[in-house]
């Protein structure tokens, strides 16, 4: 990959893509590829199909590269509805109970960030990550999108299919049942895991 390339504006390379650019379309594949691959390995919980999964995201976006029109839907959550849908065709096909290995990301990401407290947040990992797969999928994926991926509302809403509104009242309620569900369990507010009832009032 030419070394213009990697100093081109995102919207830049978008447009260029668009219009025909194979090399504009590799670098975007180069920034997002392993967001895309992080998204698809949660959600099946097999690298093997995480990276069959995220060669036919990118696949399928270079096919369709031309139709693509931003209008609000940002190119990243464009990318990530392809590869939702992709992995839903892929669990209904296999009709396979979804796997979702997500304390490799949410806590692991934000010890890194506070080292200082490395020693307390990893022996509460175990009882914050059964917390969160007690959850239904669709609301593990939404703490995924919102914690790891660090997407907006809108972002969510764009690549599950559902309002701004609607990510965040889920969002709201997902925490609540987080916090309800702690305190069900006898388990403390965990420190720097990202996920406490404060962020409600918001």
């Amino acid at each position: 990959m030419s070394m213009a390339y990697e100093k081109i504006e995102e919207a830049d390379l978008i447009t260029a893509a668009v219009a025909g650019d194979k090399q504009a379309f590799g670098e975007l594949y180069l920034r997002y590829v392993e967001r895309i691959y992080n998204y698809c390995y949660y959600r099946t919980g097999n690298t093997q199909e995480a990276e069959d999964l995220t060669a036919r995201v990118f696949m399928r976006a270079l096919s369709h590269i031309e139709n693509y029109d931003e209008r609000g839907v940002p190119f990243s959550a464009w990318l990530y509805r392809i590869a939702h849908n992709l992995v839903a065709n892929w669990h209904r096909d296999n009709n396979r109970r979804k796997v979702i290995p997500i304390d490799d990301f949410i806590v692991s990401r934000n010890l890194e960030e506070v080292p200082e407290v490395f020693t307390e947040l990893q022996e509460e990992k175990e009882q914050l990550m059964d917390v969160i797969q007690s959850l239904p999928e669709e609301r593990q994926q939404l703490l995924f999108l919102k914690f790891v991926e660090k997407l907006s509302n809108a972002e969510i809403g764009q690549i599950m299919n559902r309002t701004e509104g609607a990510i965040k009242s889920l969002y709201h309620r997902t925490l609540l049942a987080l916090q309800d569900e702690m305190s069900a369990r006898g388990i403390g507010p965990i420190r720097n895991s990202g996920i406490s009832r404060r962020q409600n009032k918001k």
